[in-house]
């Protein structure tokens, strides 16, 4: 610390940096939608977290649902990218970005007949841990409902036939 410097205004060492190899990170297979943890809440501050989403052809990544926290920003790495942002529907390939910003009734799946991959954004980070928790709890839907309720998410599971029966798609039995 300089002569002038106090320790309000001393500006920390920036913390070491995180590299994230293709392969690293620990994943989960919900039945369709992976999840790949890359970049949690806590390396950043909890500014954002990120994590990837392989998702199998056709399978519907989650029921129509909105958080009451979170912005989520979809980046297509390959395959293509459906997604029901409250009325609109959108399809994305490799290389777009699509947002889903809080507060907004949303869904996301494979439109496409071959593995479609994602890099998901979330901000504030922390969202990433509600992965985790339920993929200790899959199965056990009222869990799965109290983990919801903790994480400020709203979910409507019973939008998952019409959903699958309109765009074609699958959902793993909860």
């Amino acid at each position: 610390m300089s002569a002038t410097s106090t320790p309000e205004t001393a500006i920390a060492a920036p913390p070491a940096p995180t590299i994230v190899l293709p392969d690293g990170g620990a994943s989960f297979d919900f039945g369709g939608l992976g999840v790949e943890w890359k970049i949690d809440a806590d390396a950043t501050e909890r500014r954002f977290s990120v994590v990837h989403h392989p998702m199998a052809p056709r399978a519907l990544a989650a029921p129509l649902h909105r958080h009451h926290r979170e912005d989520e920003y979809s980046y297509v790495l390959e395959g293509t990218l459906g997604a029901l942002l409250g009325d609109d529907v959108v399809t994305a390939g490799p290389g777009t970005w699509v947002h889903k910003p809080r507060l907004q009734w949303h869904t996301f799946w494979n439109a496409g007949d071959t593995p479609c991959r994602i890099i998901e954004v979330i901000s504030p980070g922390g969202f990433e841990d509600y992965f985790r928790e339920v993929s200790k709890a899959w199965g056990d839907l009222e869990e799965f409902a109290e983990i919801n309720a903790r994480y400020e998410l709203d979910m409507d599971f019973e939008s998952v036939p019409g959903l699958c029966e309109r765009f074609g798609l699958t959902f793993p039995q909860l």
